[in-house]
């Protein structure tokens, strides 16, 4: 049985973004308006997302607390759990992210399942960068993934 998706849109500061959800939880964010011609627009379904989004922006969430959906290879699912222990505000390199995962040389195979990241922002992959610390790869842009990274440095000046 397939789950239906429900979509909401939002503006944020990085322009508008497209969240889906499903009955299991949330499947996709995605920069800019992205829903299929086909797709219901359910606010209800999406309010969660979409207020902790919203804090996120605001500078007053560090840490996403929403169920989600993820799709992927077993492969893409282990890195984007990885991600998600990349703490607010700290960065982390691929080859860091494959040594995580016991394949140190799978740091390409990392940025691969970085870009396929179908939950941007809640799934952090704006947090991986180069081996040398630079800004690098963001299905985004790298302009977002800057903003991003901004949000959280920006935020930690604020509260500490």
């Amino acid at each position: 049985m397939v789950n239906a998706v429900h979509y909401a849109i939002m503006d944020s500061p990085l322009g508008s973004l497209t969240i889906a959800s499903s009955d299991r939880g949330l499947v996709s964010v995605q920069f800019g308006l992205n829903m299929p011609a086909d797709g219901v627009i359910d606010d209800a379904v999406n309010h969660e997302a979409v207020e902790q989004l919203q804090e996120y922006f605001e500078g007053k969430r560090t840490h996403f607390e929403l169920p989600l959906d993820v799709q992927g290879t077993p492969f893409q699912v282990s890195v984007w759990n990885e991600l998600l222990k990349i703490p607010y505000g700290s960065t982390c390199s691929y080859i860091d992210i494959a040594r995580s995962l016991g394949k140190p040389g799978a740091a390409r195979a990392v940025g691969m399942a970085n870009h396929e990241n179908p939950i941007a922002v809640v799934i952090p992959c704006h947090r991986v960068v180069g081996s040398d610390g630079s800004l690098t790869g963001y299905a985004g842009g790298l302009h977002l993934k800057k903003q991003l990274l901004g949000i959280e440095k920006q935020s930690q000046l604020l509260f500490t």
